[in-house]
């Protein structure tokens, strides 16, 4: 099983690790596309101004131009640490033993806009760059990504594939259609019934789920064996009305 996960606006900062290589990353037929926007966020980065405004950045954001400017030098950390925000913040991945943490190397993914995707651990620089943003000089980030992310998911050769990505990186790298996999949507059921999606708690549900898989460490291969896991472990995952590709995550009602 791989897992898709989204990455986080926000990120930690610093690192011990080697600065960033495309070729240190998995997923080596992204290593063309990773060269090509790294090195046209490096550029715009010499020209805080420019990027300033093409990264749509707020005036107390301008320090992020620097950080994008050392992207190439700067140390990394494993890419389930860089990240922060509600997911990364659920999944902890920093309080995992090493069972779990080799448990997401081998089967979670995350999807980055400079890099495409990568694995959980592999070494990430700090950076500033968002789903929607299009270089100068460069074609949109689907044009650049949505082909090539399909067919790196495709030689990884996945027996099923769990995005739990966002919905705008998944057209920067659609789930090639013949291959086993299913979308997971989060959602609340109050006590009547009503079923209802959730926006800023599905983040939190899906970092939870995934912490909670890392520490059982499961063989899954299909989304029944899925459920039947989830279902032993007292949560509910199932099927949804919306077709037969989506699985809902549900969690107790929520109120504000």
């Amino acid at each position: 099983m791989l897992i898709l996960l989204p990455p986080s606006e926000t990120k930690r900062p610093g690192g011990d690790g080697s600065p960033f290589r495309a070729d240190a990353l998995a997923f080596p037929g992204l290593i063309p596309q990773r060269e090509s926007v790294v090195d046209a966020l490096v550029a715009l980065s010499a020209d805080e101004e420019a990027a300033t405004r093409v990264l749509k950045l707020s005036a107390r954001q301008r320090g992020e131009v620097a950080v994008n400017a050392a992207l190439r030098t700067s140390p990394t950390l494993p890419a389930v640490d860089r990240y922060t925000g509600v997911l990364f913040d659920a999944l902890d991945a920093a309080t995992l033993g090493e069972s779990a943490r080799g448990w997401l190397a081998r089967h979670v993914a995350i999807h980055s806009a400079p890099f495409g995707v990568v694995a959980a651990l592999d070494p990430l620089p700090a950076y500033r760059l968002g789903a929607g943003i299009r270089f100068p000089g460069l074609p949109s980030m689907r044009t650049v990504w949505a082909d090539a992310v399909g067919a790196a998911i495709a030689a990884a050769g996945p027996s099923f594939v769990l995005d739990m990505r966002s919905e705008a990186y998944v057209a920067l790298g659609p789930v090639p259609a013949d291959m086993p996999q299913a979308y997971v949507r989060v959602v609340s059921e109050g006590p009547d019934g009503a079923v209802r999606a959730l926006n800023h708690f599905n983040k939190h549900a899906k970092g939870d789920f995934v912490r909670h898989l890392a520490q059982a460490h499961p063989r899954i291969s299909g989304a029944t064996q899925l459920m039947r896991w989830a279902q032993d472990e007292g949560i509910v995952l199932r099927p949804s009305a919306a077709g037969e590709l989506e699985l809902e995550l549900v969690v107790p009602s929520v109120t504000r």
